[in-house]
């Protein structure tokens, strides 16, 4: 995953007949402040322009950009960064902008953190498909939901924007959602890192960056290929390193190595085989799971699977040939 201090700050244009999704340059910073404590009256819902809708209970106002709320300007004392670590929120309140970012906290890795470090979770007795929170009134008091004002900003970071969702709480107020898991902070988690929550009940766990249990066996995935390419060139595929992972359903593709936060990049996502919309040009790339580069456009000549970030492709043999990426 892409370390804080290393994600560009991009705006997020989906494309989704093509399955391409562009990234460019953007220097937009945030002017919000925070509003509503949940149960008041939620603001305007004018669609974002800038971003894309969230799902859930019809279509949400949202607005997704990628990287943290510091490489995209947001001002202090506003969103994730309204209470100083030490003195969260003891009640909910909905924000102009929150930030999910893949990190570690304590011994869960990867777990979901918000802009202060503070630990998100899951609740077992909520469902995601569809998104629907179980947890008010008291429950919500001790575990506040994250939630967004409509058209609020969303920051991504190392969370891929597919995952990511809004809902409406039954008091009006919108919830983030992750994997389709409405998500939460512990109040008892009083300073970045902790993990308070994690395991509480049985039924309270730190949230990974796909929705899933965070510290818990992942479940039956399919795993990443290893080798033993196909295709009209010549195969030579490699696995990325480390355990199997699930598949990706989504990229980004920097024009230079090692992720620059300057630097020109591109995205692809969808299920299958994608063509990527400026092809021959990555040096690195960033995926949560596994996929295949090809050479050639419709997932043909050369390959290689990778899983998960290649912060130089160039190690792999891959430097400026990606074409198109095989999902799934």
């Amino acid at each position: 995953m892409f370390s804080k201090n290393t994600r560009p700050a991009m705006l997020l244009t989906s494309f989704a007949a093509a399955g391409v999704l562009l990234l460019t340059a953007c220097g937009g910073g945030d002017d919000g402040g925070d509003s509503k404590a949940a149960g008041e009256a939620p603001a305007s819902n004018a669609p974002a322009a800038d971003g894309q809708s969230g799902g859930g209970d019809g279509a949400m106002d949202l607005s997704l950009r990628s990287g943290t709320a510091e490489q995209n300007n947001a001002q202090r004392r506003t969103g994730d960064w309204a209470n100083p670590p030490g003195k969260p929120a003891t009640k909910p309140v909905q924000r102009k902008w929150v930030q999910l970012s893949a990190g570690r906290a304590g011994d869960l890795n990867p777990v979901v953190v918000n802009g202060s470090g503070f630990t998100l979770y899951r609740f077992d007795k909520d469902t995601a498909q569809p998104s629907k929170s179980n947890c008010a009134g008291a429950c919500a008091t001790t575990w506040p939901p994250v939630l967004v004002d409509p058209g609020g900003k969303i920051f991504v970071d190392g969370v891929k924007p597919s995952a990511v969702g809004v809902i409406k709480r039954d008091d009006g107020t919108r919830q983030v959602t992750i994997g389709g898991w409405p998500v939460y902070r512990f109040s008892k988690d009083t300073k970045p890192g902790d993990t308070n929550g994690q395991g509480v009940g049985g039924t309270w766990f730190g949230v990974t960056p796909e929705g899933q249990k965070s510290g818990q066996p992942a479940g039956g995935g399919t795993g990443a290929e290893e080798g033993g390419d196909t295709g009209t060139g010549e195969g030579n595929g490699q696995a990325g390193g480390g355990p199997a992972v699930a598949p990706a359903t989504s990229a980004i593709l920097f024009d230079d190595a090692n992720f620059p936060g300057d630097g020109v990049a591109q995205g692809v996502a969808g299920e299958g085989c994608q063509n990527v919309a400026r092809p021959k040009v990555a040096s690195s790339i960033s995926a949560s799971g596994s996929l295949k580069l090809w050479s050639k456009a419709n997932c043909k000549g050369e390959s290689k699977v990778i899983n998960g970030d290649v912060a130089d492709l160039a190690t792999i043999g891959f430097d400026n040939k990606t074409s198109s990426v095989a999902f799934g």
